[in-house]
């Protein structure tokens, strides 16, 4: 093993922990006959494309590839911001919960954040489907229908029939935009779909980075006060604070992603409007 090219090595390593969903560091070492610091270095290389995500001793795999693809377009636009939301929506859950993730580039995110815990999930996300399908630790429901071929999720009467007959504790849902009258998303069904997916829950949450509010799109969701909880990062302004505090909304603000790696673990979000 030692004599493949470091291209070749990564992607027999890939292969290992799609194959497998996780991997310890030390079987990958030893499979693959390099040392630690080698592995380690691999693995950074795998991470920051969103193949693979580390956790303690090992290494799960993240769905990288269709899902990238899917979301490639989206990556250069707020993507920190994005991923400063997911991790602040990633305090909300607890190991047990059951949840419904919509296929919003940022419930992909956050759903990287829930790799490798026991969870039960609800999906109408291929990409996000495929990140858990080999996790042992998920209990996982995908639910069917039309799929939309540019964002890789189903919708239609299949999946909203499908939803009729669940519950789930928590729905996280992405949006397009955000206005006085409400929140919006761009497609016609899947606004059907989510609404379908808010009557299944014990509680909704929208997870959007503050560029989303202030602006409109084609299909309005809900009316503000109509959801339990908003998780933005830090950027939204006051005004979108204090408008969501009268909508009776708890409002999670995400700390930068540079001051939660200075704190400890599961500092990083602060509740702003209860």
């Amino acid at each position: 093993m030692s004599s493949m090219t470091t291209e070749q090595r990564r992607e027999k390593l890939l292969e290992l922990v799609r194959a497998r969903g996780f991997v310890a560091i030390t079987d990958l070492r030893s499979e693959l006959e390099v040392s630690e610091s080698t592995i380690r270095r691999d693995l950074d290389s795998l991470e920051s494309s969103g193949e693979v995500r580390r956790t303690h001793g090992g290494v799960f795999y993240a769905g990288g590839g269709a899902a990238t693809r899917i979301f490639a377009d989206r990556r250069a636009n707020a993507w920190e911001r994005k991923r400063q939301v997911a991790r602040a929506a990633s305090e909300l859950v607890e190991d047990g919960d059951t949840l419904l993730l919509d296929g919003g580039s940022t419930t992909y995110e956050l759903a990287r954040q829930l790799v490798g815990r026991p969870l039960q999930i609800v999906t109408n996300s291929l990409p996000l489907a495929n990140l858990f399908a080999t996790n042992d630790q998920v209990d996982l429901v995908v639910l069917g229908g039309y799929v939309h071929s540019r964002t890789g999720v189903t919708l239609g009467p299949y999946a909203n029939s499908m939803l009729n007959s669940l519950n789930v504790q928590k729905a996280f849902l992405s949006i397009a935009g955000a206005d006085t009258r409400g929140y919006y998303n761009s497609n016609l069904l899947l606004v059907e779909t989510e609404r379908a997916m808010m009557q299944a829950a014990d509680q909704t949450i929208i997870v959007a980075d503050s560029s989303k509010f202030g602006r409109s799109s084609l299909a309005r969701l809900c009316q503000l006060h109509e959801v339990d909880a908003v998780v933005s990062d830090s950027g939204l302004s006051r005004h979108w604070q204090q408008r969501l505090g009268q909508a009776g909304v708890r409002l999670v603000l995400a700390a930068p992603l540079e001051q939660e790696d200075d704190q400890t673990e599961g500092a990083g979000a602060q509740t702003v409007v209860e």
